[in-house]
């Protein structure tokens, strides 16, 4: 029998629209793609053309099949815009696990909305972005989108592998630039991955990735920058926020950026530079009236955050700072900046990667980079670096956002790479003095004082912030060892000038000690006990990293409850070993009682997945010891 002619049409088709709809279906993932991920990204590509010095158009496209809630952060579909930046064209088509059709998103359909929430004066920074909720899962996003922009002085750094969790079935990168503008790029982390460079010319460059495995996440493992493959670009020369400009030295980007970014911005009315001086009065010490000056900004102004990408770094005026009382880092290191060059102190506008995690500006790579602005007082040899989007900080103090990194420094005479403040190890202290009473029933009642320092006073200085509420769930996750905890009195002081944080606080709890027949026993380190859980890893593949060392100092005098003498009590107790230092001891005094003295030093420092079990083991003897038990018996 044969088949009619439309009947063969009809079913070429029905194959064509089948085979189209299966690309995007779940069951064509590969299962060693589907491992470890909670979501597979199908083709992430972006085509980026440089026309000129003052042109670039970028298309993205990228399709990502998501398998639970957790992989809708892996969609990333969004883009940033503003005068220097425009949207041609942005889209989504969203299939379901077997590749079918469910939805079309169209611009018109996208969130559009400010980038700085209630701000007018940054009302052309916008962020356009997908709002999807799921109705199950799998699914799969398809996003395209396309911008134009005259700002070339940023070219996207280029990730093939975004995070841990997520796997890559195909990357594309590809670059195409006039040959005449310094095209330049840095390479990352390559080594090991499925990466190939397929064009390499001088004036274009092509990668294609395919199979990368997604990544476990592994404890203590350095940030993705320094993990992940990467590339770097840039142009010796670019144009920005309406300027050209030109980067083949630190020195002569610097001092472009200071003559044609930066020039005009400082100004300020005749009456605004009357009241900082009389502010000021006769103060001649130049760190002196920087403090004065910090402390008038940050009682009179407030931090808004500008969505990444967005915002260009030409500071608003700090004349609209000081008539509006807000801006964002840029803008509030400007205005510092200018009313320090009011009354005669120099500063220069610093450019950096602000981040818990310290990523430094690549001093070999001249371009534009960071995130974050601070500002640089000169100080002799040095500089008294200043964090002005905070309303907290002690003057100088810089925490775990902007330390020990490399930034660069602009100044009128060009651009240089310092290092910013290191918090040593053993300046990072925490030191705890106090004492606990165990009455005959085995209650617990206490006080400690605990003064933080260095890097540890960055954790410890917001808790004055806190709601009672707040304060109760913090001390109850930090003594979680105690149960029953009641606490008492709670007494904050921030000394700012010597930049120490104070913790006064009384707890108490019932039943803090067993007592079974004639006997009680509990822990004797009751305020500092190490419960971390140092997770085990088989066949670690990360190095790890203790970025920031730390000591601790205890005493604790301990009084013992009337009727009861000690049957046992744990020996004293010292390790040392590459990653630090641990000491216990613990001195019978007269009365019943007893004094408890522990340190604790950690050493900051990047070690091999080889390191990781016998730093595990240090932290497991540290915590099996803090845990140490006294046993009393009743006479």
């Amino acid at each position: 029998m044969k088949t009619p002619f439309f009947a063969l049409i009809f079913l070429f088709f029905t194959l064509i629209s089948s085979a189209q709809k299966s690309d995007y279906s779940v069951l064509t993932i590969s299962d060693s793609l589907k491992t470890n991920a909670d979501a597979v990204v199908r083709l992430d590509k972006m085509d980026i053309v440089i026309t000129s010095q003052r042109s670039m158009n970028i298309k993205l496209q990228r399709v990502v099949t998501v398998f639970n809630e957790t992989g809708l952060s892996d969609i990333d579909a969004y883009q940033g815009y503003d005068k220097s930046t425009s949207v041609k064209s942005i889209e989504a088509i969203v299939y379901d696990a077997f590749g079918n059709e469910i939805k079309k998103v169209k611009r018109k359909d996208f969130k559009d909305q400010s980038a700085v929430s209630g701000s007018t004066l940054f009302s052309d920074n916008r962020v356009i972005f997908l709002e999807y909720t799921p109705v199950s899962y799998p699914f799969t996003v398809v996003y395209n989108s396309e911008i134009e922009s005259s700002n070339t002085a940023f070219l996207p750094q280029w990730y093939f592998l975004g995070g841990t969790a997520v796997s890559i079935e195909k990357c594309v990168l590809n670059v195409t630039y006039p040959n005449n503008l310094g095209f330049k790029k840095k390479e990352f982390q390559l080594t090991g991955y499925n990466i190939k460079k397929t064009l390499d010319t001088d004036t274009q460059l092509s990668y294609v990735a395919t199979n990368i495995l997604a990544q476990r996440a592994e404890s203590l493992s350095p940030s993705g920058r320094d993990l992940y493959p990467r590339i770097m670009m840039g142009l010796e020369s670019f144009h920005l926020e309406g300027v050209d400009g030109t980067a083949k030295t630190w020195e002569a980007f610097g001092k472009w950026y200071a003559e044609k970014i930066l020039t005009g911005t400082t100004d300020l009315s005749e009456e605004t530079k009357a009241r900082i001086k009389a502010l000021v009065g006769d103060e001649k010490d130049p760190i002196k009236k920087a403090k004065i000056i910090y402390d008038y900004v940050q009682k009179k102004s407030r931090y808004v955050n500008i969505a990444v990408g967005i915002g260009g770094w030409k500071p608003m005026l700090a004349t609209d700072v000081d008539r509006l009382g807000y801006g964002d880092c840029k803008a509030l290191s400007n205005y510092t900046k200018a009313l320090l060059q009011a009354v005669d102190v120099p500063s220069y506008n610093t450019i950096l990667y602000g981040d818990r995690h310290k990523s430094n500006i690549q001093s070999d790579f001249v371009s534009m980079q960071g995130n974050h602005m601070i500002l640089a007082i000169p100080h002799g040899e040095n500089y008294t670096f200043l964090e002005c989007t905070s309303q907290d900080d002690p003057f100088g103090y810089q925490g775990t956002f902007t330390d020990d990194r490399d930034v660069l420094v602009v100044k009128p005479e060009g651009g240089v790479i310092v290092r910013t403040k290191i918090y040593e190890d053993k300046g990072n202290t925490q030191t705890d003095k106090g004492f606990y009473t165990i009455d005959e029933n085995g209650n617990f009642s206490g006080s400690i004082l605990i003064s933080s320092e260095g890097s540890q006073y960055s954790s410890k200085q917001r808790l004055e912030t806190f709601q009672p509420t707040e304060k109760e769930a913090h001390y109850k996750k930090y003594w979680d060892h105690i149960n029953n905890l009641k606490l008492g009195k709670i007494t904050f002081t921030n000394n700012k000038e010597n930049i120490r944080f104070t913790e006064d606080v009384q707890i108490s709890a019932i039943n803090y000690a067993s007592i079974s027949s004639n006997k009680m026993i509990f822990a004797v380190d009751a305020f500092n006990q190490n419960t971390e859980n140092i997770k085990r890893i088989r066949n670690r593949k990360n190095p790890f990293e203790i970025e920031r060392g730390y000591l601790d100092t205890d005493e604790i005098e301990i009084n013992l409850p009337a009727g009861f003498t000690i049957e046992f009590i744990p020996s004293n107790y010292e390790l040392k070993g590459k990653f630090g230092e641990y000491k216990t001891e613990i001195i019978k005094k007269e009365n019943n009682k007893l004094l408890y003295k522990r340190s604790m030093f950690v050493n900051k420092g990047k070690y091999s997945n080889k390191d990781y079990d016998e730093y595990r083991l240090f932290m497991e003897q540290v915590s099996r010891n803090d845990n140490a038990k006294i046993i009393l018996t009743k006479n």
